[in-house]
């Protein structure tokens, strides 16, 4: 078998203290920049609050795709994971396969962010039990873009 299939078996994990850890660093980079960036360009409201309108609007998207589906693109995992050292990795008919030396496809990482919204309602509750209650330890998040998340340790190329 060539090194862009190889097929591994693991005995998944929750890791979910280190998922925590690993989502909170993430989304208070995020925060901390949106944060800075509506205050530092907005322009204030009726409300005591800033807006930002038109294209500059975009900017917090954009930097929320960098951080979460550019550094799993460019790095194999996003800032959060990298420093608990976790990383997930695509998984295909109940086995896991490693694809293109572990790297998740564009659509896999979009689709594992895209329902961090869902995964961390209620303060991560939805999340959390899912991760207890799905039989690979998955959020829901990485139900739809097969997908799950191990030790970078237990990787091997």
């Amino acid at each position: 078998m060539n090194k862009l299939n190889q097929t591994h078996e693991f005995k998944t994990q929750s890791n979910l203290g280190d998922r925590i850890v690993a989502g909170l660093v993430d989304y208070i980079i995020i925060f901390a920049f949106c944060f800075f960036y509506v205050y530092s360009f907005g322009e204030p409201n009726d409300e005591g609050g800033y807006n930002v309108n038109g294209l500059p609007a975009l900017v917090p998207i954009f930097f929320w795709g960098m951080m979460t589906i550019g550094f799993e693109q460019w790095f194999g995992a996003t800032i959060g994971n990298l420093l608990v050292g976790l990383k997930p990795i695509s998984i295909l008919k109940n086995k896991y396969i490693l694809i293109n030396e572990n790297k998740l496809t564009f659509g896999q990482s979009f689709k594992r962010h895209l329902l961090d919204p869902i995964d961390m309602f209620f303060f991560g509750l939805v999340g959390i039990v899912t991760i207890k209650n799905s039989d690979k330890n998955q959020r829901v998040g990485d139900i739809w873009a097969h997908t799950i998340v191990v030790k970078k340790t237990d990787v091997t190329y």
